[in-house]
């Protein structure tokens, strides 16, 4: 008798695990369709980071590096309509927890407590679902906002010869690891690390307009801004406007309109004042890549722990929600003295060195030496719109 107990149990125990491993085949066959089951749509209150989030009266800059309005903001923009559960919670706060500390999935693992496996799709998959937002955060202003823009840098300049500036473009460079490829060389840049180049253009509040990353850090910048969109297109600034970068850059009137300062030995007091009034509407880009550098510090202010083809993706998604927080009014100035990964401006390539000349002469000549009428008042909540 006990011996047909023990088989009978042990039938039963077989049917037990026959029925697990046909329910793990099942979730196997959906996962391949395409319908994802998540093993975390029940919140674990367990983990500190997420207790941490459930009480409203906790700052989360300090863990996330993002303020509650900013995450909120996220998740809004992010929103699916078939997520189960506290899903989309979970994975955004990952995510940017990632984001703010710079660690390794292993450790996030451990943090969140969830596999490593799942950690790694979360990143990945999150990633891609924030660069889907990158037209709608990133983007030019409209006609109808290009005054308010102009006015921006008039104000930043303190110059009306600035009045019809469009926005300051920039280069840096971002740390990464030493590429497994045979082509790692090209990403050592001349301060002897490897990078990867972010160019941007950004509003007098810091805000992208235009984002262009991933060429190697060996590349000059002037071909950086050869092979980006808005040089190849000319799309930007309008007629009659005109955007302002550093000596690094050649001063252009086609196919974009890109003044430049005056190059030493200058000529003339005017001279001296225009380049003065042009660094500080220019100083804004400078500004901008502080801003999002002291916000993820855990990934810039050190190699990115990345695969190198998948940096120019971590860099834009941080631009994207860098733009989301300054919509939310959440801003982190850069700390004095930090180094934001900004080289020196590499000599311009001469033949283009004059062909804005005569634009830039103009502006200076009707504008630099005149009376500074300051222009109107801006509210800045009405510009930052995603």
């Amino acid at each position: 008798m006990a011996e047909m107990e023990l088989v009978a149990a042990v039938l039963q125990n077989n049917g037990a695990n026959i029925q697990r491993r046909r329910a793990r085949l099942q979730r196997l066959a959906v996962c391949l369709q395409g319908e994802r089951i998540d093993i975390y749509a029940n919140l674990n209150h367990h983990v500190p980071v997420i207790q941490i989030y459930m009480d409203q009266s906790i700052d989360l800059t300090l863990d996330y590096r993002l303020s509650r309005e900013s995450i909120e903001a996220l998740m809004t923009l992010l929103r699916r309509e078939k997520s189960h559960g506290w899903v989309q919670h979970v994975e955004v706060l990952l995510v940017v927890y990632w984001l703010a500390h710079g660690l390794s999935y292993s450790v996030v693992s451990r943090v969140f407590d969830v596999p490593k496996t799942t950690v790694f799709d979360i990143v990945h998959r999150m990633c891609e679902a924030i660069l889907c937002l990158l037209e709608k955060v990133i983007h030019f202003p409209t006609q109808a906002q290009c005054a308010e823009v102009g006015n921006g840098f008039h104000r930043l300049a303190n110059s009306p010869a600035f009045s019809h500036c469009m926005g300051a473009i920039d280069g840096c460079h971002i740390r990464i690891k030493a590429p497994n490829s045979p082509h790692a060389q090209d990403y050592l840049n001349r301060k002897l690390f490897f990078s990867v180049q972010l160019q941007g253009i950004c509003d007098s509040y810091g805000k992208f307009l235009e984002i262009f990353v991933g060429y190697p850090g060996s590349v000059h910048d002037t071909r950086v801004l050869r092979n980006s969109p808005v040089f190849v297109r000319g799309c930007y600034p309008p007629a009659g406007h005109y955007i302002v970068g550093d000596g690094g850059y050649p001063c252009l009137r086609e196919p974009l309109n890109l003044i430049t300062p005056y190059r030493e030995p200058l000529r003339g007091r005017v001279e001296a004042r225009f380049n003065r009034h042009h660094a500080r509407a220019r100083s804004v880009v400078e500004r901008a890549f502080g801003m999002m550098k002291a916000r993820w510090r855990g990934i810039f202010f050190k190699a990115l722990e990345v695969d190198h083809s998948f940096s120019p993706k971590v860099i834009a998604v941080c631009a994207v929600l860098h733009n989301i927080c300054l919509t939310a009014g959440d801003i982190l100035e850069p700390t004095e003295g930090e180094d934001p990964v900004l080289l020196p401006p590499q000599g311009p390539v001469q033949r283009d060195e004059h062909a804005g000349q005569p634009y830039r002469g103009s502006t200076r000549a009707a504008h630099v030496s005149a009376p500074h009428q300051p222009p109107p008042h801006l509210n800045e909540h009405d510009y930052f719109l995603i």
